[in-house]
This record gives C-alpha cells, structure tokens and sequence, in this order.
C-alpha cells in the first residue's frame, strides 16, 4: 500500500517542534535511569516523573517514541531501565523471547480519538461519519495516523479506519507520524484536515487548545493494554519509580490523562 511517510528532518517539522510540547523527546541529559516511555503517555509520564522527583529526592530521565522501535531497540541492547509500552503485546513477546526477565505488569488502558483543527471543515464526531462525508467531497488532501508497521496507536487506528470501511479510500490520503505524538502535531497543526490519535494527547492543552476530538468507539479496534517492564539496567531508583507507576498519585495523573487503569478500562 503507499503511504506518504513524513520524517522529522525539515524545517516544516522543526516549527511543529517549537510549537507543540508534544516531540519525540530523547533522554535528558543527567543522571538517573532512563525510562522508555510510548509517546501516547508522554504528558502523563512527564508528570508522574516531576511527582516522584518531588516525593523522593530522586531523578529519572525520560525518552518519548514509538513501543516497536523502543521494543527492537531493547532487543539489540539498549540500556534502558524501564519500558513503559503503548501495547502489551511488545512486552509479552521481549518476555516470551527471553530479552527480559518477568512480563511485567498493567498500567494503563488507552483510547483513541479522531481529532480536527479547531475552525476546520472537518467535523469530530465518534462514527466518523463527518469524515466519510468530507472524503465523498473531497475536501480531504491529508489525514494523520501513527505509523502502523511500529506504533500501536497507528495500527489501532488503521483497524478502526477499516472497521468503518474508510481505510481503502483515506490511505493514498495519509501523512504517516513516526509516533502518535507526531501524528498529532500533524493532526492539528493545519497540516492535516485531522487525524486519528491517542485520547491521552488529545487532552494535552496544547493540543486540546488548538483541537476538537471524539472517541472512536473501543470495539472498533484491539484493545490498547499498555504495560511496562523493569530492564536489566534498572537501579534500585528505576525499581522505585516502578513501584511508584503502580501507586494511588500515579493512577491518579493516568486517569486524568485520560487513561483508564487496569481493570477499569
């Protein structure tokens, strides 16, 4: 199939980058472990983190991408401490293969949304039925998703677009992030006419400030249970912040992320 794969270089994306706090974000320089984080959490991590920091006196580093190019990644050796994953099945199969030690545990249950610029002809609504309209007039040039060959969010999406019999019609139409996070600077940056992404970085204010989204129905796709994993760089801080993922101020922050807990979803 062709799909029109929009790459970081350039300065188009360089502008998106100082606009949206929502980049692909490589560690911080530092000390403390770094957590391998899918970018669909990427707001709710970076406040989990801050909120440790403060309870503990302790630091971690943060890396925001996509779960398949964090789970190959792992695979050839990559000294990540913890990895928290936008689709447990990342997790289950570094696990089955032997890459890590323990299949780690649940931490959150994400969503998907389809989400406009604030102002656009495309309308957000939860059928999609705006968007079948505006491909039948033809007033869509590009449309944004995850990559679907490495991103969970991104194939999620794909299954939804197919579940509703769109996606035939909307991939020659495609602009391809390499992450949701991306997918989402394209989405509403004017880029795109919209695009599908995660609920967690729809309700990120800058992008919810620039945006309008619906929820997808979650029977139109795979569920997206996201689970994390302690590597074998992690230190006792890496085993602290892990614990600390599973605790009452963490849920807390995933859930007004808009990120049910396990179980709850």
């Amino acid at each position: 199939m062709t799909r029109r794969l929009i790459r970081r270089a350039g300065l188009m994306l360089a502008a998106l980058l100082t606009a949206f706090g929502l980049a692909l974000l490589p560690a911080r320089a530092g000390d403390g472990p770094v957590i391998a984080a899918a970018s669909s959490v990427q707001s709710a991590v970076t406040e989990i983190a801050a909120a440790f920091t403060a309870e503990t006196g302790q630091a971690v580093r943060l890396s925001f991408g996509s779960t398949g190019n964090f789970a190959r990644q792992i695979r050839e050796g990559a000294p990540y401490a913890v990895f928290l994953a936008a689709d447990e099945d990342f997790i289950l199969g570094l696990y089955h293969d032997g890459i890590v030690a323990s299949a780690g545990d649940p931490y959150a249950e994400g969503r998907l949304v389809i989400i406009v610029p604030k102002g656009g002809a495309l309308a957000a609504d939860p059928s999609l039925d705006g968007l079948a309209a505006a491909l039948d007039a033809g007033q869509i040039d590009r449309f944004a998703i995850a990559n679907p060959d490495h991103a969970p969010y991104g194939l999620r999406a794909e299954e939804a677009l197919r579940h509703r019999g769109l996606w035939d019609r909307i991939t020659p139409l495609l602009v391809i992030g390499e992450n949701v996070a991306q997918a989402a600077q394209f989405a509403v940056s004017g880029n795109a006419e919209g695009g599908i992404i995660a609920y967690s970085l729809a309700l990120a204010p800058e992008v919810a400030a620039r945006s309008d989204h619906a929820l997808i129905p979650a029977d139109w796709h795979a569920p997206l249970r996201q689970r994390m994993v302690l590597l074998d760089a992690a230190d006792p801080v890496a085993v602290a912040f892990y614990a600390y993922m599973q605790g009452t101020a963490a849920g807390a922050i995933l859930a007004r992320h808009g990120l049910a807990l396990p179980g709850e979803g």
